[in-house]
């Protein structure tokens, strides 16, 4: 399930020390490098990763209106970064990253850089962080006023490279089989959908696939950084953009200023990727009931029981009746789970998922499929979907290895779906092209303190569905010298653009001075959605 806030050859390197060497925004390469191999003209990633920064030093950015159809107002401004596909052949093929700005609010001697921001994902795009300004988002006035906010989209998304495993209208028609298998045949089809899927992945995006990991979006990260020309990158990486940040502070430790985390993945090599989609069904079980608890005290505009159990047994009747005839000809289990389980990660769905299953219990069943239904007619909706999906797929498939033995992954589903029923099988064949990936899978980065990380300001709710607790405790203890910031009794995945004085104090103290607390800090729960 999707981590957010849900696929050349060397020219003459020339003298690479001189490269790297060539401009102090560049910065310094972390790591040992190991030069250049002689017989295949490969460098270290390291070193690839500092020829390229240097290089963006250089040209910068060359920044512009906004193409009009990409839904930036003036006065934020697009440009573009290349970046290289391989960074172990940093003059080989190159590819283009959309980077867009807002400048800072305040004076020239209020400003302190460039933010950059990651939404997560990964396949989720950044280009509408400078909307925050241009739309009074309250929560980020102090902060713009110090920062220009950046936005990108990173490799493979959107107008950055963009990847895609299969026709997007077909990706999004409907209605799919139920996630919910009822027999081995149910599974068998599952595996096949998800074998295609990979296949789908190799012959529409093949060259990509291998390098289609976090690390290489870290090392465009590093290379945008140079490009603004900032020495130190201020950066606020929301679900799986904290795996990004996790990742960057641990291979550029000495080029970070300032970075916040928010909504963490568990960087542990064992969790990334399979464990921690195992994670998220535990954690979704337990958020829907919160939800379903919310839904009963609030009766009164709702109708759809006063207990847990209660509003759970007209899921399971909504569940049925669309597995048996799905809804308007459309909405079966599936298109069903895609729309009710926003609700368990943000609790700004709490109010419009349950109004639309109030209107469905009392006979509107029109306002469900209007919620629920693909639309056809919405072409750059389903493309920007399906290469959200694509560029999901293939990160984490490419990540880390997989297990490939089918009775793993049935053994585990099976085992975790009597409890958790919620989304365990839906997940499960979401990430299941990983087993039969056609690229190359890596091993996760270890994430670690090395020598110049900065203090990391770390934000977490305790009952987050997407991005469970524990995995703010092990990049806690992971990244020495940072702070974490607990958000008690709450569970709405991202933090930080929330109304949480608590929380919002502490991130603009920390923007604007650096400044975090002595110890760990627990805030009380932002306030809880009304009818």
């Amino acid at each position: 399930m999707r981590h957010y806030r849900p696929k050349s050859r060397l020219l003459a390197l020339g003298s690479a020390g001189a490269l790297v060497t060539a401009t102090l925004i560049a910065g310094t390469v972390s790591t040992p490098a190991a030069g250049v191999d002689g017989r295949t003209g490969r460098v270290s990633e390291a070193l690839g990763a500092g020829i390229a920064a240097a290089r963006a030093a250089r040209a910068g950015v060359d920044w512009q209106d906004c193409p009009a159809d990409w839904g930036l107002e003036k006065p934020i401004q697009c440009g573009w970064v290349s970046v290289p596909v391989d960074y172990a052949k940093p003059n080989g093929r190159q590819i283009k990253l959309a980077v867009d700005r807002i400048g800072n609010t305040g004076t020239a001697a209020e400003r302190q850089g460039a933010l950059l921001y990651n939404p997560g994902g990964p396949g989720g795009s950044g280009l509408r962080f400078p909307r925050r300004v241009t739309t009074k988002a309250a929560v980020w006035a102090k902060v713009a006023k110090a920062y220009d906010f950046v936005g990108f989209d990173p490799r493979g998304v959107g107008h950055s490279a963009p990847l895609s495993c299969v026709d997007p209208q077909e990706y999004v028609k409907a209605p799919k089989a139920d996630p919910v298998p009822d027999s081995e045949a149910d599974k068998a089809a599952q595996r096949k959908l998800a074998r295609e899927y990979a296949q789908g992945c190799a012959e529409r995006s093949g060259a990509m696939l291998p390098y289609m990991t976090t690390p290489n979006t870290a090392r465009d990260l590093d290379v945008i950084r140079a490009a603004l020309g900032e020495k130190g990158l201020n950066y606020l990486g929301v679900s799986y953009g904290t795996y990004l940040g996790a990742v960057y502070g641990t291979l550029f430790p000495g080029h970070l200023r300032r970075m916040i985390v928010d909504s963490v993945v568990d960087p542990s090599r064992e969790n990334i990727w399979y464990q921690a989609n195992l994670g998220q069904d535990v954690a979704f079980e337990g958020r829907w009931k919160d939800w379903e608890d919310w839904v009963a005290a609030n009766d009164a505009a709702f109708h759809l029981g006063t207990t847990r159990a209660a509003v759970q047994a007209k899921w399971l009747q909504l569940r049925a009746t669309a597995k048996k005839d799905p809804i308007g000809g459309v909405v079966g289990p599936a298109e069903l789970l895609s729309f009710f389980q926003s609700a368990p990660y943000y609790d700004s769905s709490w109010v419009p998922v349950a109004t639309v299953f109030s209107q469905y219990a009392a006979g509107d069943t029109q306002a469900l499929v209007d919620a629920a239904a693909p639309d056809l007619t919405d072409t750059a909706g389903n493309i920007s979907a399906e290469n959200s999906n694509a560029v999901y797929t293939a990160v984490e498939c490419a990540d880390a290895k997989w297990p490939t033995d089918w009775r793993t992954w049935d053994r585990d589903n099976t085992r975790l779906n009597r409890d958790y029923p919620f989304l365990t099988w839906s997940n499960a064949w979401m990430n299941l092209p990983c087993a039969t990936w056609p690229g190359k899978q890596y091993t996760p980065v270890e994430v670690t303190t090395h020598r110049g990380l900065p203090p990391v300001m770390i934000v977490q709710s305790t009952r987050d569905a997407a991005t469970p607790y524990p995995g703010a405790v092990e990049l806690h203890h992971r990244f020495k010298g940072s702070r974490l910031i607990t958000e008690k009794d709450a569970g709405s995945h991202g933090v930080t653009g929330l109304v949480n004085p608590c929380i919002n104090d502490r991130v603009d103290t920390y923007l604007l001075t650096g400044g975090l607390d002595t110890s760990d800090v627990t805030c009380a729960p932002h306030a809880t959605p009304k009818p």
